[in-house]
């Protein structure tokens, strides 16, 4: 029993324009065929060899994960970090650990996995001082003004915790705090 039916489809694997007899027509030809089927078997080989090679790297991993009590060297292969990292977490007690034999540190899994459950402090910024440009020197107005190398105005700023406010090329510091540190009388 033959069709009649004539429809315009594009080859799969040339691209190119065909008539097609049947429906379920892929390739123009039976070159095309044996091409696009060569192709597909290929690509489902790199696929299951790259699927191979994605479970061996994450092998070890999964394997210290199941175990109960991990080594330096396994914590820092868990963290992603070095041993000497590993140790000085260890140190500062971040992460527990004993020390079973002279050169065996052992961690528990479970105390571990605590690391991550616990909420970390957040660090607050200090509140900014809104202030208006008007209101402001320019670090060279200071420096010109007081007589005061970029290098020390830096660091008193620092030191004092002076509000700075950066526009564009400048930054800028409140007048009233400047003159006021600038003003005070010195301490004999």
């Amino acid at each position: 029993m033959s069709s009649n039916i004539r429809i315009q489809k594009i080859c799969q694997h040339c691209g190119k324009e065909f008539e097609a007899k049947k429906t379920t027509s892929k390739t123009c030809s039976d070159r095309c065929a044996k091409m696009l089927y060569k192709a597909n078997q290929r690509t489902a080989k790199v696929e299951a060899i790259n699927t191979e090679t994605q479970r061996i790297k994450t092998q070890p991993i999964e394997q210290l994960k199941a175990k109960e009590f991990l080594t330096v060297r396994d914590v820092a292969k868990l963290l992603s970090c070095s041993i000497r990292t590993a140790y000085r977490l260890i140190e500062q007690g971040n992460i527990k650990a004993v020390n079973i034999a002279q050169r065996k540190t052992l961690v528990k899994r479970s105390d571990l996995d605590k690391l991550f459950e616990q909420p970390q402090p957040v660090k607050h910024e200090p509140e900014q001082i809104q202030f208006e440009i008007a209101d402001c020197y320019n670090l060279k107005e200071v420096q010109s003004k007081y007589s005061i190398s970029e290098t020390a105005l830096q660091q008193l700023i620092k030191r004092q915790g002076i509000p700075k406010l950066k526009k564009g090329w400048f930054s800028y510091v409140p007048k009233a705090v400047i003159d006021r540190l600038f003003t005070q009388p010195t301490k004999a």
